[in-house]
């Protein structure tokens, strides 16, 4: 490979977010994830999604890396903020590990990202991930003809 290309590269790899070259999962409704310990992982905001569809990509996410049962509970760690993993980006830190907190766990009767400590079960919350299929089925489906 020439020097040019080869420096190239460098310089693109070096540029490229933190969540580029980590291992990223992708949420039934679109949203990255990415781990950040074995209880901690960061939920990256796009498309619009809100708190809904954050807890939505938290929930898939535990339900299929930590084999999470319906009752298992996530946490939000870090509140909605610059992104742990990815640069320039907006996100949430969850945890499974309630100790890991540094506030007390409680539990919300509205859907928010916004505050620590804050939990839900895993049932609870992957039924978030309703509106996307929804929102999906409604614009994807092909029409019948008439």
């Amino acid at each position: 490979m020439p020097k040019i290309m080869k420096s190239i590269a460098v310089l693109t790899a070096l540029s490229m977010p933190v969540a580029a070259t980590a291992q990223v999962f992708e949420a039934v409704n679109d949203l990255k994830v990415v781990r950040l310990s074995a209880t901690d992982f960061d939920v990256i905001e796009e498309r619009g999604k809100g708190a809904r569809g954050i807890w939505c990509a938290a929930a898939d996410y535990a339900r299929v890396q930590y084999g999470g049962t319906g009752q298992q509970r996530i946490y939000v760690k870090t509140p909605r903020g610059p992104s742990a993993s990815a640069q320039g980006r907006k996100s949430v830190v969850f945890t499974s590990d309630p100790g890991s907190l540094g506030v007390a766990p409680t539990q919300s009767v509205s859907v928010t990202v916004r505050t620590p400590g804050v939990g839900l079960t895993v049932n609870h919350a992957i039924q978030f991930c309703k509106d996307h299929l929804i929102y999906r089925d409604v614009l994807i489906r092909p029409r019948p003809n008439h």
